[in-house]
């Protein structure tokens, strides 16, 4: 430790040239196994020589003379940043300086074979340094980089090979990950030189290609082709020999995947119809050289599960590229027999690369069948419309009826011509088929079926584009699909076929396809269907298999509504069977049963509360009188569904009596209990504290939110029948939670006493925004509920500790004020002043605690900005100002939702205040911090996701005050001396002297042009935002432009300094150049 404190003093003196032995053994320590200490402090010392503005000088110097390759790259990162953010503002002899060392260097190691190999991560990242110096230097300051770089690669083959990778590089970093690191202008400017330059980069990667016998640089050239490929002018790909020799390499197994790539993006490119002819040229070529690489008959499957690393990149590469050919040209396949079967035998390859067990594979495939199937589909489909139908012929007139025969019969041609891959492709979804979210059993990697603990997003995604593909190709053959379906169908019935995936891969295909079908043939279909899975439910043993099947069976009758409202007595057998499975303790199979049961009654409720053929009573009060045996096996959650199932059915019953008798049954049980607890806890209030009871009480209230949710206004007799009570208990328990928190300190919240009676008072108010916010808009509802509630919800929120405050309060309040809208005006001050003061001492201490508070707090108030305005301006100034305050407060923070929250809060206040009487008197109080405070995160990086919201603030400020409706001056006249004309030429002047205070690093001519061009574009946001861009770009990097004056202050001193520095360091600067700033001094 302590030598490293000695090597630290050391090293931090940069006048002379650094002790390089001592740099090594402070960077093998921070790399190194020795002490936490040991690294804590070498890092330190390694960041603080990182962040010395002179350090950069000995880069040179450490480069020379150390072998360690880790000091080589931290001498590299202190150039990187140098060239990054302080590159233009460099006296030009020490720019060329560097830029030559950094060539010669790259020549010298790449250069000979032996060097090259072995140095080969540092010549690597030489070359990305040059790269970044080329961002700045190319092409104004260095014209003849191109050609010398040609010139250079011809003098050696591994020269050759490390120029290409300077040009990949070079090429991804101007096409690829140029965006936020240079000013558009910039970019276009790159561009234009790259193409305007590639005739010379053109030859040497065809005379490679031609003359090499050297495996690596004929892989570094394709690789580097393979970057430039997407953008160059196409007369070089196709009025070249490059096709030829990229097919020619084709077939050799180490350039394949390389030479696959190259050729994809060729076949990805579309511009026309111009080069038809090489592409249908190239095609055919290339099928004839892969039936030789790869045979038709070879199992694809097979193959890549056994394949090496280099097989199975082949077979993805393939996919790209039959995938990529025929996005763009595969009408030019269509065109004659011989292009036509060739077509066919890609189509084929495809379908089979397609069952690959590759996520990714997978993907490239399904985004291509996609998009094919919903080609064909919609040009079958708008053959009813012969307008949508030229306009897809691309004919620009209006067609004659003869015409639309004639183009209808082409389109069924074209649906014939593909109707054999369509059926292949109908096999593939129906085994393919991913996992609908309503399925809840999976098989786990051990084989067991089990409750699926996680959602899997891709899986979902997929799910999606599966469904909506399949449903396309049910679209143009019903009976196929129908036929392939019932086919599998019986092969699990006979046996044959039967497994689990099988049979859920056909079950999610059969489910997924509900609605594509004509009613009748629907009918036909799903009568099969769910005979035959309930059948099979029947024949099949084990507990295992039993559970796949009724998920199956769950998820199939859940898809097909329209089937089941039209089938009574097929409907009733379907609830009883989840009324049945609701016994079964399988894992996840009486989730699924609730969840199917709920889903169901959403779709038919009104089937189950008119009395139905052949039946006494509406199934409704059949279900209510065995309610008590059919929940018996199910847990809380699963109740607490069913139930919701329930009171949607009570709500599609039109007779008011009716629905509240059958409220009444359905609500008994929970009643019972509560009445009985009520009543105990009448005798004495301590009966209320135990454990069970407070669970009882829970489960209780949230049995009636699940039919509050359901039933909306109709629950009203329910809930004011438990209502006082209600909040009796809120209070009580509010009253405990203080008391043990106060007596047991902060840790008391965390017990888990506590937080059962917390989710108390959490359900409660869960309860009655659930109520009211579903119940329909009768104000009388709202002050009904609202008045008692003021002391015992927002009084004891107020009156509790921080750790006891619920915030469920202020979303409840929330949801009252946006439904109520301004007939809460006058109970806006009593919320405000229950709730405003003390959630903003909890959230404004940091950024981390108190999370949920933060949102809802925000939602809160920016209902009562949106919906009671006028209770807003009541404020004191006081209490506006905390609001402004706090509004500022939620956009600073990191956390996206509250940043967003807040900067929507801000604009719709900016409007509301803009069009009342007020409008002088807020603007002139916050425009100016508004603007200082909406800048200061704009230019920070942590907050880049709220960009699009800052600049509409910005937008809306400037436009206001372009346009006149500010009378008043916003400048405080007792500060200011001189009167300005008008607030927009004020603002200019504050913004400029604003933004130049903050961005020290850019001249008073670029942020005046800056402000004066937003001013100019505040009318056209997309011009706005994009100005906007380029000045964040600009401001992280120290401009050229007029940097002169920018240093005019230290110049003489400065330059002097730094010329003797750079002459104690040999080779920086040239020594012609030596001889000229002799001479210019």
């Amino acid at each position: 430790m302590a030598s490293l404190a000695m090597a630290a003093e050391k090293l931090r003196d940069l006048s002379q040239p650094i002790d390089v032995s001592l740099l090594d053994a402070t960077v093998a320590a921070f790399y190194g196994t020795g002490s936490k200490e040991e690294r804590a402090t070498a890092d330190r010392i390694l960041q603080e020589l990182q962040s010395n503005v002179d350090m950069w000088l000995q880069v040179v110097h450490i480069l020379q003379n150390t072998k360690n390759l880790n000091t080589k790259f931290f001498a590299l990162q202190v150039l990187e940043g140098v060239i990054k953010y302080r590159w233009n503002a460099l006296p030009v002899e020490q720019r060329d300086g560097m830029k030559n060392y950094i060539s010669e260097v790259i020549v010298q190691l790449s250069s000979n074979e032996a060097s090259f190999r072995l140095e080969r991560l540092y010549v690597n990242k030489l070359n990305v340094i040059l790269v970044q110096i080329l961002k700045h230097e190319w092409p104004a300051r260095w014209r003849s980089f191109i050609p010398d770089l040609v010139a250079a690669a011809k003098t050696s083959e591994t020269i050759c090979e490390n120029c290409m990778v300077i040009l990949k590089l070079l090429s991804e970093e101007v096409f690829d990950f140029s965006r936020g690191e240079m000013t558009q202008q910039k970019i276009k400017e790159l561009k234009q030189s790259l193409n305007s330059e590639f005739q010379l980069i053109h030859e040497l990667c065809l005379y490679v290609l031609s003359a090499s016998q050297r495996t690596e640089l004929i892989r570094a050239t394709l690789s580097t082709l393979h970057a430039f490929l997407s953008w160059i002018p196409l007369g070089y790909i196709f009025e070249s020999p490059l096709l030829e020799t990229l097919l020619k390499f084709f077939p050799v197994p180490s350039y394949r995947n390389l030479t696959l790539q190259c050729l994809t993006e060729v076949a990805a490119l579309n511009f026309g119809d111009f080069y038809n002819v090489q592409y249908v040229k190239m095609y055919n070529f290339f099928m004839v050289q892969l039936q030789a690489i790869l045979p038709p008959a070879t199992n694809i499957p097979e193959a890549y599960a056994h394949g090496t690393n280099e097989e199975q990149a082949f077979i993805q590469n393939l996919a790209l590229f039959f995938t990529s050919f025929y996005k763009s040209h595969i009408r030019v396949l269509e065109t004659s027999p011989e292009n036509i079967s060739a077509l066919m035998m890609g189509l084929e390859y495809l379908i089979s690369i397609s069952y690959v067990d590759d996520t990714e594979v997978f993907k490239v495939c399904l985004d291509y069948w996609n998009s094919l199937v919903l080609e064909l589909f919609e040009a079958h489909h708008n053959l009813d419309n012969p307008a949508v139908t030229a306009n897809m012929m691309g004919l620009q007139m209006p067609l004659l009826h003869g015409m639309v025969d004639g183009i209808g019969s082409q389109i069924l041609q074209r649906r014939q011509l593909y109707a054999n891959p369509m059926s292949k492709l109908r096999m593939l979804m129906i085994c393919r088929m991913a996992k609908p979210e309503e399925v809840l059993i999976v098989e786990d990697e051990n084989g067991n079926i089990v409750r699926e603990t996680m959602k899997d997003n891709d899986v979902l995604v997929q799910y999606k584009i599966m469904r909506e593909t399949l449903i396309y190709l049910s679209h143009l053959d019903h009976e196929d699909t129908e036929k392939q379906m019932l086919k599998k169908l019986s092969k699990q019935l006979s046996g044959e076929d039967w497994s689990w995936n099988n049979l859920n891969t056909l079950c999610w295909a059969i489910g997924s396809i509900s609605g594509s079908m004509m009613e009748e043939q629907e009918n036909r279909f799903l009568v099969m269907v769910i005979r035959d899975l309930l059948n099979l439910c029947e024949i099949t043993k084990g507990k295992d298999n039993k559970a796949v099947i009724a998920s199956n069976i769950m998820y199939v009758v859940g898809q097909y509504p329209r089937f089941l409202r039209a089938h009574w007595k097929f409907l009733k057998t379907v609830v009883n069977k989840l009324f049945e499975f609701m016994h079964e303790t399988h894992p996840g199979v009486q989730d699924m049963a609730c969840d199917t049961f709920l889903k169901i009654v959403q779709k038919c409720k009104r089937k189950f509360v008119i009395v139905q053929v052949g039946e006494s009573e509406p199934f409704v009060s059949e279900l209510l009188s065995g309610l008590p045996t059919t929940v018996a096996d199910l847990e809380p959650h699963q109740i607490h569904t069913f139930y919701e199932s329930v009171g949607h059915m009570i709500q599609a019953e039109p007779d008011p009596q009716k629905r509240d008798e059958y409220l009444q049954r359905l609500m008994d049980l929970p009643n019972q209990k509560w009445a009985e607890i009520i009543g105990q806890a009448r005798q004495s209030v301590d009966f209320l504290k135990d454990q069970e009871v407070i669970r009882a009480v829970l489960n209780i209230l949230q049995t009636n939110t699940s039919v509050a949710s359901s039933l909306g206004t109709y629950f009203l007799s329910q809930i004011s029948l438990i209502f006082l009570d209600m909040l009796n208990v809120y209070r009580m328990y509010s009253e405990l939670i203080s008391s043990s928190i106060a007596e047991g300190g902060p840790y008391a919240s965390r017990t888990s006493y506590v937080k059962l009676l917390r989710s108390v008072k959490r359900e409660t108010l869960k309860l009655i925004e659930a109520f009211l916010d579903k119940a329909e808009d009768q104000p009388q509802i709202g002050k009904q509920f609202v008045l008692p509630m003021m002391d015992p919800v927002l009084g004891d929120y107020a009156r509790n500790l921080p750790d006891a405050r619920e915030s469920e309060v202020l979303s409840l309040f929330a949801t009252i004020i946006n439904k109520y809208k301004a007939a809460m005006i006058d109970d806006v001050p009593r919320i405000f002043e229950a709730v405003f003061q003390c959630t903003l001492e909890m959230i404004t201490k940091n950024f981390e605690d108190y999370p949920e508070h933060r949102l809802k707090f925000f939602s809160l108030i920016r209902a009562i900005a949106t919906h009671c305005f006028p209770a807003l301006i009541r404020l004191s100034s006081q209490q506006l100002k905390l609001v402004m305050d706090s509004i500022i407060w939620a956009f600073r923070h990191t956390e996206r939702n509250i940043a967003e929250t807040g900067l929507n809060l801000l604009l719709e206040m900016l409007k509301n205040f803009q069009a009342s009487e007020f409008c002088n008197q807020f603007y002139r109080t916050y425009f100016l911090t508004i603007e200082q405070e909406i800048f200061a995160v704009l230019t920070d990086t942590f907050h880049k996701p709220g960009f699009k919201l800052h600049v509409l603030v910005l937008q809306h400020l400037f436009c206001l005050v372009e346009s006149g409706a500010l009378t008043e001056p916003l400048w405080d006249a007792a500060t200011v001396p001189y009167p300005y004309p008008n607030n927009a030429i004020f603002v200019r002047e504050y913004t400029i002297k604003l933004l130049g205070t903050s961005f020290p690093n850019m001249t008073a001519s670029e942020v005046t042009q800056f402000v004066n061009g937003l001013f100019e574009s505040r009318t056209d946001l997309s011009v706005f935002k994009n100005h906007i861009r380029d000045f964040l770009v600009q401001s992280k990097e120290f401009s050229a432009q007029d940097n002169k004056d920018l240093y005019a202050e230290e110049a003489a001193a400065q330059r002097e300094r730094e010329r003797q520095r750079m002459l104690s360091i040999p080779g920086l600067i040239a020594p012609n150049e030596i001889q000229d700033e002799m001479v210019d001094l």
